[in-house]
């Protein structure tokens, strides 16, 4: 939930280094607070003065606030608290077979998963998550449309009840997740296999290859990086992924900068160790400097630019000649052919995955177009947590004694 300073700008002056005044300047309230409801939908709320909206945001963040607060007994429905009185509801329009598979499917395959869960907590990354381990598993991919079919009706009933503000499922493309999650790698490296590479390059690439370890940059993206903090903000600890290098005789004559794939522009952390090697980099490789047309801005122009990574002549590599080099490297460093310069991407993301890093974030440090691209590649590196003991048995004891407790002419089963 980020302040927002609506009289200036992020962008700073070059000159004086300070914010630039935005159009609003001196115009309305200057501070906005960014929240979601308690349906989930986004808002905001502007105030005059900055503290105003720092105790607002706080408020918001604990749930204080009445315009996120939900009510008790809606945040703790557990799943399984409501998928026992959907299908109540429901099993009396049922055929014989449907009365026996649902509530086995629900009881098998279901509940152990998200029962105790509550229902408002559950999100696209546990559903990704959930199907991951499905087929990782082995289970057969009819069995697989089957429980999921019956999870998102179950889910879209609760929507429509207003129990929850969406269903999760819908992110979900379930087609894709049965092919075998066709985004998924066909392999990474480990971490000994990365370094191993590392030592086999010429000292000229060896930044490179942390750029693509250790921040997940692609290929045209490092050798579009350029020195100076257009790219790298070392004061600030920020890598700025905004243009890749780019071959194309027919249209621009040779070399130019365009922005990244699928527009994925944007800033991320700057690691420490990566911060060093490409230091080092400048310092004892050196950038070269070139005249290249630049169409990042969506208008093309000429300028000067001086590229980090160049053969030992000091020319721009193309894809072509970068793919003979790397075939030599691959081969020393002992990895296999499928083995790529993407490969060091993937280790990035796998490393952060299964150390716990929040899909969200692993998805901003790739810089994704949205969620479900990320967890489609990545979901079987997500942490597996160990079910607790007795989980189910307990929440159908706590269900029988309410059915219990209920007058006979209320009691369907």
């Amino acid at each position: 939930m980020p302040i927002d300073d609506l009289w200036y700008l992020k962008k700073r002056d070059p000159q004086t280094k300070k914010p630039l005044p935005s159009k609003r300047h001196g115009r309305g309230k200057r501070w906005r607070v960014r929240y979601a409801d308690a349906d989930g939908k986004d808002r905001e709320r502007l105030f005059d003065l900055k503290r105003d909206a720092e105790a607002f945001d706080v408020l918001c963040r604990s749930g204080a606030a009445p315009e996120v607060r939900v009510k008790r007994e809606e945040a703790r429905l557990t799943f399984g608290e409501y998928a026992q009185r959907w299908r109540e509801s429901r099993e009396s329009g049922w055929a014989t077979e449907t009365r026996r598979r649902i509530p086995q499917n629900l009881r098998k395959h279901l509940l152990p998963v998200f029962g105790a869960k509550a229902i408002r907590s559950i999100n696209l990354t546990d559903v990704m998550g959930w199907l991951g381990r499905l087929l990782d598993d082995g289970t057969p991919k009819s069995s697989v449309s089957l429980y999921f079919g019956l999870f998102k009706t179950i889910m879209n009933a609760a929507v429509i009840d207003k129990v929850i503000p969406d269903n999760p499922c819908n992110g979900v493309k379930l087609a894709q997740v049965l092919r075998g999650l066709s985004r998924a790698p066909k392999w990474v490296p480990t971490g000994d296999q990365v370094l191993k590479l590392a030592e086999v390059v010429p000292r000229r690439f060896r930044a490179a290859i942390w750029l693509g370890a250790g921040q997940g940059l692609r290929l045209g993206e490092v050798l579009g990086m350029e020195s100076g903090s257009r790219c790298a903000d070392y004061d600030h600890g920020e890598l700025h992924v905004v243009q890749q290098l780019r071959h194309s005789p027919e249209h621009f004559g040779g070399f130019y900068l365009a922005t990244p794939k699928s527009g994925s522009s944007g800033t991320v952390d700057l690691d420490a160790v990566v911060a060093e090697e490409l230091a080092a980099h400048i310092t004892e490789v050196g950038p070269v400097e070139f005249e290249l047309p630049d169409i990042t801005t969506g208008e093309r122009l000429t300028r000067p630019v001086a590229i980090l990574f160049t053969s030992s002549r000091g020319k721009l590599l193309t894809d072509t000649y970068w793919s003979e080099l790397w075939a030599d490297w691959r081969e020393a460093a002992g990895w296999p052919k499928e083995g790529t310069f993407h490969s060091l991407r993937h280790f990035f993301a796998t490393t952060l995955m299964s150390n716990g890093v929040e899909p969200q974030e692993v998805q901003k440090a790739l810089r994704h177009a949205n969620l479900r691209i990320t967890l489609e590649t990545y979901v079987h590196w997500l942490p597996k947590k160990d079910r607790p003991r007795g989980l189910v048995g307990d929440l159908l004891r706590r269900a029988e004694g309410t059915r219990r407790a209920l007058p006979a002419d209320q009691d369907r089963s």
